[in-house]
């Protein structure tokens, strides 16, 4: 297939128009033309007759924002024209998940009790990346409220495909998000990761993530599910697009207290200097999920995916090769239990954080007649929210609950902690390990067929086992490819490491794409884009 400027990297589709090889008008139509030809009826609260036809395409976007994104465009290429520069991602396609509020859209969440809902302002990650020049393309379907891994709970259908497979789900809750850059139909997207939502979704579509510090990126405008886990970050298809992306979206934020005052370094001038010198860990913790037996309750083991740790193993070696100091053995013994504990952690926040959607302020609201104010509460949110949302909202209220609180959400902390604390063992320069980043999968498994999983809340969560972890300790963790299955999915690798170092999981996963670049995987197109004859 001969590519097209909506396949190109933003870095390149950013130096063109800079170099005036392109314009910005050019890139963002290109980008259109591709949406109408892979991704099909965009999602609604319509209730439709199924279309065999629709099962293969890729239904990333809620909202298109073409009169918007072709306005951006003209302003770049005018100043560009002035001799002015529109900042580093001039003129790069930019899908945002509709988790984040963007002034004049409607911000949805995914849920009915929002559909109705347009934003008056932008959040802070939105109006950074448009400032540097990012050309809003429309916002992305999610799991409501970010709730699942499988992008399939969303109150708008149909939900997003796999690329690669359409009967496969995209992961979840980026799911549109990872899913629209895979097919070329934005070159970035903007993302939140709470358990790997932002990680496991590019996994499974053969893209990049970054999920950064809690607290590197503003949050203001983000619509919370678990606000002490929330972190927004970006899906790219290189690791290049990351570093560019999150220097855009990065520093402190007056309106999010939450925000760190943290120097943002220039991400990209790292990216080539290798990984000679540095120390990457491996634990035997990263190969096998731990989970409850149902009716003994005892914990057993189940090794990940075997295509998946020999292609984790393969990157450890590619590694070395290119001058990393590979340390094995680095035990993450509190990782296993980092589901059940943010079982409970996110079901207190997420309860507290649905109260305010009432029908009274905005949203959905009931429209018959109501004895009282708890009626139209009751009667609203029965409509508007989803089955996923309602288990949340009861599952936090019990946990939370003044007889049950130390039992289950005061331990849960305690089990946060813990996490936090092997992490800091293991990146302790004065410690024994003395990791610079930890490796290994991203996920136990490739992307699972569609409702295959979806309605099993405990098994759906599991998917989330290998990157829920970051989120307890609040650290950064990038996913990139690193192979395909015999099936031809997608396979993702994982890099941890310490608070802020965000610019050396960067260098490590640049060093990785470079070491990897005659690989014949990196060859591969998903199937949504097999046999389309190009259009530039």
């Amino acid at each position: 297939m001969t590519q097209e400027l909506c396949d190109l990297p933003g870095h390149q589709i950013s130096a063109r128009i800079r170099r005036r090889e392109l314009s910005a008008t050019e890139v963002v139509e290109s980008t259109f033309a591709r949406i109408r030809r892979v991704d099909g009826r965009s999602g609604s609260l319509e209730d439709r007759r199924p279309d065999p036809d629709e099962a293969r395409r890729v239904h990333a976007f809620l909202e298109l924002t073409e009169k918007q994104a072709r306005e951006q465009a003209s302003q770049i290429d005018l100043a560009f024209a002035r001799g002015d520069d529109p900042g580093p991602l001039a003129g790069v396609p930019l899908a945002v998940k509709d988790i984040f509020c963007v002034r004049g859209t409607a911000s949805t969440a995914g849920s009915r009790i929002l559909a109705n809902y347009r934003a008056p302002y932008s959040a802070t990650p939105v109006e950074r990346m448009v400032s540097a020049g990012a050309l809003i393309v429309g916002k992305v379907n999610l799991d409501e409220f970010t709730f699942g891994s499988s992008n399939e709970s969303s109150a708008f259908r149909p939900t997003p495909r796999n690329p690669w497979d359409p009967s496969r789900v995209p992961g979840g809750s980026s799911g549109g998000s990872a899913a629209a850059v895979a097919a070329g139909e934005a070159a970035l997207s903007l993302g939140t990761d709470t358990s790997g939502s932002i990680r496991q979704p590019a996994a499974f579509c053969g893209v990049s993530g970054l999920k950064p510090t809690y607290g590197r990126v503003s949050r203001y405008g983000l619509i919370a599910f678990a606000s002490s886990l929330d972190c927004p970050g970006p899906i790219a298809r290189d690791v290049t697009d990351l570093a560019l992306a999150l220097g855009a979206m990065a520093g402190a934020d007056r309106r999010d207290a939450t925000a760190a005052a943290v120097p943002v370094p220039d991400y990209r001038a790292a990216l080539e200097q290798g990984v000679r010198g540095l120390r990457i860990g491996v634990s035997p913790d990263a190969f096998h999920l731990a989970y409850p037996d149902p009716i003994s309750g005892e914990v057993r083991l189940q090794a990940v995916d075997g295509a998946m740790e020999a292609a984790v193993r393969e990157a450890v070696e590619a590694l070395r090769a290119e001058g990393a100091e590979i340390v094995e053995g680095i035990p993450l013994s509190h990782a296993r239990y980092a589901i059940p504990a943010y079982f409970v952690i996110s079901r207190v926040e997420a309860a507290s954080n649905l109260h305010r959607y009432d029908g009274v302020k905005y949203g959905h609201r009931h429209a018959g007649p109501v004895p009282d104010l708890r009626a139209l509460y009751r009667t609203t949110r029965g409509e508007g929210f989803g089955t996923q949302v309602k288990l949340r909202i009861l599952m936090g209220m019990y946990v939370s609950a003044a007889q049950y609180e130390e039992q289950f959400y005061a331990q849960a902390l305690s089990v946060r902690s813990l996490i936090r604390r092997d992490f800091e063992a293991a990146f302790d320069p004065a410690g024994s390990y003395r990791v610079h980043a930890m490796l290994g999968p991203t996920t136990p498994t490739v992307a699972f067929p569609m409702n295959e999983l979806y309605g099993d809340s405990v098994l759906m969560q599991y998917a989330d086992f290998l990157t829920v972890p970051a989120n307890h300790a609040g650290i950064p963790g990038l996913s990139i490819p690193c192979g395909l299955s015999a099936d031809g999915l997608p396979l993702g690798l994982q890099l941890l490491g310490p608070d802020f170092a965000e610019e050396t999981l960067l260098r490590i996963g640049r060093a990785y794409e470079r070491a990897t670049e005659g690989e014949s995987w990196r060859a591969e197109r998903p199937k949504v884009l097999a046999g389309m004859s190009s259009g530039a």
